[in-house]
């Protein structure tokens, strides 16, 4: 009876333990194969107490390889957590990837051949994946990964494929993608994405700012929050910049908070510091997350 007693509360605090660090996640297992590249994976990334099995990751980082050049590059936690969703709900295994990661040359390379692929693309940023499912799933997954409100989610009849990323949620088909048109020119489309949705009281909380097309991007040093809060955000204090401004050198860099917020859930609202061009926004929103 003792050792059944211990055996639970083992259980329990092994679940206690688990932390689940994004809003939407999978089982922790990805299995998927690369149609250009043939590489295959599959992997448990996610352990049961909630880490992150790195050699896992690097594995799904090789499937991800650039088609064009054999290049690799980051793939995004929370990319691999959509995933993994989508494939727990669908049943599909392996799920085919079509496009991962593309480095910024080879997508270029496209650009310049004809291809209709975004200039500043996500994939570029290991934040963007294109799926090919069965036909009679396309459509129906288009529509839940839009009501999930979480990703940009493309939706390929033709080619028989989702553009699934985790930038800022929209949806498009290729008449309403607007491709040619470089969207995110002259830095008009830069968000911010936390590393994760859920954080510990007091643990540090570091942001990516995405999407940079002309770099750099200063942010200045005091950020605000949506909901507010009273106490003061602040970026890591620059490093002798007398404007108080934070530079990000390049896109997908990370700036970090200093000191700590209170529970609850909210955004930042980063205010640009060089917002001289008309398409450049005065504000970097991030996703939403919460302190614990």
């Amino acid at each position: 009876m003792r050792l059944a007693a211990v055996a639970v509360a083992v259980v329990w605090a092994t679940a206690a333990a688990a932390f689940d660090r994004f809003f939407i996640m999978g089982d922790g297992r990805l299995s998927l194969v690369n149609t250009h590249t043939d590489a295959r994976v599959d992997v448990r990334y996610r352990r049961a107490d909630g880490t992150y099995d790195d050699g896992a990751i690097a594995a799904i980082r090789r499937a991800f390889r650039s088609e064009g050049d054999d290049s690799e590059g980051k793939v995004s936690l929370r990319l691999i957590e959509i995933l993994s969703k989508l494939q727990k709900d669908t049943g599909v295994r392996p799920l085919t990837l079509m496009s991962g990661y593309r480095s910024p040359t080879y997508n270029d390379a496209l650009r310049a051949s004809g291809v209709r692929a975004a200039g500043g693309s996500l994939h570029t940023e290991g934040l963007a994946a294109d799926v090919a499912f069965p036909r009679k799933m396309l459509k129906p997954l288009w529509m839940k990964v839009r009501a999930m409100d979480c990703c940009g989610a493309g939706y390929y009849a033709k080619d028989g494929f989702l553009h699934i990323d985790v930038g800022r949620p929209r949806f498009w088909e290729p008449a309403t993608s607007r491709v040619e048109e470089n969207l995110s020119a002259g830095n008009a489309l830069v968000f911010g994405r936390t590393e994760y949705d859920r954080y510990r009281a007091g643990e540090r909380i570091s942001v990516a700012i995405h999407a940079v097309t002309v770099p750099p991007v200063l942010l200045a040093e005091v950020a605000e929050t949506e909901p507010a809060t009273n106490a003061t955000v602040r970026l890591t204090a620059p490093a002798g910049r007398p404007d108080r401004c934070v530079a990000v050198n390049a896109t997908g860099a990370n700036v970090e908070l200093d000191g700590q917020l209170p529970s609850g859930r909210r955004r930042l609202l980063l205010t640009t510091c060089n917002a001289e061009s008309q398409t450049a926004p005065r504000l970097v929103a991030t996703n939403a997350f919460e302190v614990h």
